[in-house]
């Protein structure tokens, strides 16, 4: 079992069996980990907020205020990559600092693989400048090809097959940066001239979304972290 497996199983441990006590000798047993191992474990749990406090005695050991924690928490890839976008409409605020620490709090929560594909996800998204960029309009599949039907700036629709690459989000608009079957280059796609869309089961061939593909300067694509 790996770190923040553990962590989570040790505060489920002491959720089931609260008000009542485990020890820490009793927790290393049931983990396979040293006492020091599981001292240092709880005193991060602590750091980062978890209401868990020590009772002395002989009887004693650790103890979890069920009364001030949250259930298990099952954030999607997409949900936590949702909330570290809303957190760019608190710059500026008394609250950025508190939102950036509950955004780790929720992702160090996660099941590790739901935290990896967010993470993952997250990679796909770039904004330009450092200001409040507007709500997107689509939530498009990254990891399937997609057909849409596109509205271009005369107004001209055509039906395309893309191969999603990205997120590109600026103070006006978002666009969606694929791989164009049509035209064969990487294009961009103003998510709110997308007419429609489709999913399909094709997985693409994976593509790397460099900075430099988009002819940007480096100094104004900031990619999206669930660091907030």
């Amino acid at each position: 079992m790996n770190r923040t497996d553990r962590l989570y199983a040790i505060v489920e441990e002491l959720r089931a069996v609260a008000p009542r006590p485990r020890s820490a000798r009793w927790l290393a047993n049931r983990f396979e980990v040293s006492v020091r191992t599981v001292e240092r474990d709880i005193s991060a749990l602590q750091q980062s907020g978890t209401p868990i406090y020590a009772e002395p005695g002989r009887t004693g050991g650790y103890c979890l205020d069920k009364a001030h924690t949250m259930p298990p928490v099952n954030l999607t890839p997409g949900e936590a990559v949702a909330m570290a976008l809303a957190l760019k409409h608190l710059e500026g605020t008394p609250f950025r600092a508190e939102g950036r620490s509950a955004l780790r709090k929720l992702v160090a929560a996660m099941r590790q693989e739901d935290s990896a594909a967010a993470k993952n996800l997250a990679a796909c998204v770039l904004l330009l400048g450092d200001g409040p960029i507007p709500p997107m309009p689509h939530v498009l599949h990254i990891r399937r090809v997609l057909r849409l039907r596109y509205t271009d700036r005369e107004g001209t629709v055509t039906r395309r097959e893309i191969e999603p690459l990205g997120y590109v989000g600026k103070p006006e608009h978002w666009y969606l940066i694929a791989w164009c079957r049509l035209r064969q280059e990487i294009r961009a796609f103003r998510t709110d001239r997308i007419v429609s869309f489709t999913a399909t089961a094709e997985i693409p061939p994976r593509r790397q979304l460099r900075p430099e593909d988009l002819d940007i300067p480096h100094g104004d694509v900031h990619q999206l972290t669930l660091a907030g």
